[in-house]
């Protein structure tokens, strides 16, 4: 099986490379806008004709599309998450080949949800932010291109490659300065926000199971199981070896930059305060991952405890 991956270099995309190149049956090539890809090509500003003439030439089976931006602007959002999918879309639809398209959605898609509650497949979506409505308008170029594709909404990754700006990284990394600076009180806000984590390496599984798959649609990649961020401090604390207090600060939103992390400081400085999670998803979000099992066979397989030792371990490992 020729497989085409898009976006190999990036968080998700890399796991997704390592596992279809484990498997003996498949054909890897990348393209991407870095110097490490087999072939250089940049989505948001190509043409679908030139990407037309390379399906046309390499005549994949499957092409893997794990390109995208989660941070900038609307407009910057649009072009890497929206613009990039319509090209694909279009040349796929020129094109010869017959490619079936696998898409990387994101559980911000849906927007906030009830608490206590599991979004399925068939819940209206309702993006609370430039981000989840730009991956909607993609998930939804996708469904109505005719082509033979699915959309896995990924809720909320975890585990090795963590972008230390995510809310986890962010925490491993206010943790791994506390423990340098032998700080035994830890300040942490925005803990109230309760994800459902997924493991990268779970999502790549998921991404092979969808290309060997006929499923089409959209289905929802995730734990099943919503987890409050503060219980997630509390794991990498215990992983990590730290043994100091951790302080939950309360209050009103407050900017990104006073989040989740902020050793003690000067008293006369204004301590941090607690902020929304920031994908526009409100207080709660858990999938409900029956579809997953159903028609991919797909089930998690690494707990979040896991997830939270690897990305600790990046931390530490940090000069």
């Amino acid at each position: 099986m020729r497989v085409l991956l898009i976006g190999a270099n990036g968080y998700l995309g890399r796991f997704v490379a390592d596992r279809l190149l484990a498997d003996p049956a498949v054909q890897l090539t990348a393209l991407g806008r870095g110097d490490d890809a087999d072939v250089r090509f940049d989505l948001a500003s190509g043409s679908p004709g030139a990407l037309t003439r390379f399906l046309d030439a390499v005549h994949p089976g499957v092409v893997v599309n794990c390109a995208g931006a989660t941070r900038g602007g609307a407009r910057e959002l649009t072009r890497h998450n929206t613009v990039a999918v319509a090209t694909v879309c279009e040349a796929l639809r020129r094109s010869g080949c017959g490619a079936r398209l696998v898409q990387l959605g994101c559980g911000a898609e849906y927007g906030p949800s009830q608490p206590g509650s599991s979004t399925a497949e068939d819940a209206v979506p309702r993006p609370g932010g430039p981000y989840g409505v730009s991956k909607l308008a993609a998930t939804e170029l996708v469904l109505g291109s005719g082509l033979d594709a699915v959309v896995l909404r990924v809720f909320s990754p975890a585990g090795p490659g963590t972008p230390a700006g995510s809310p986890l990284g962010r925490l491993a990394e206010a943790m791994r300065r506390a423990m340098q600076s032998g700080d035994g009180e830890l300040k942490l806000g925005g803990l109230g926000a309760q994800r459902d984590f997924i493991d990268v390496r779970d999502v790549a599984r998921a991404v092979h199971a969808a290309s060997l798959s006929a499923a089409q649609g959209v289905i929802n990649i995730g734990s099943g199981r919503a987890v409050r961020l503060r219980d997630a401090a509390s794991v990498l604390a215990r992983v990590a070896g730290y043994g100091g207090a951790l302080h939950e600060l309360d209050g009103p939103p407050g900017p990104l930059r006073a989040s989740i992390g902020h050793p003690r400081t000067d008293p006369d400085h204004a301590a941090p305060v607690a902020y929304p999670y920031p994908d526009g998803c409100g207080s709660w979000q858990q999938a409900d991952v029956r579809t997953a099992r159903d028609r991919l066979g797909w089930r998690p397989r690494i707990n979040l405890e896991e997830s939270l030792a690897d990305i600790w371990m990046e931390a530490a490992c940090r000069i």
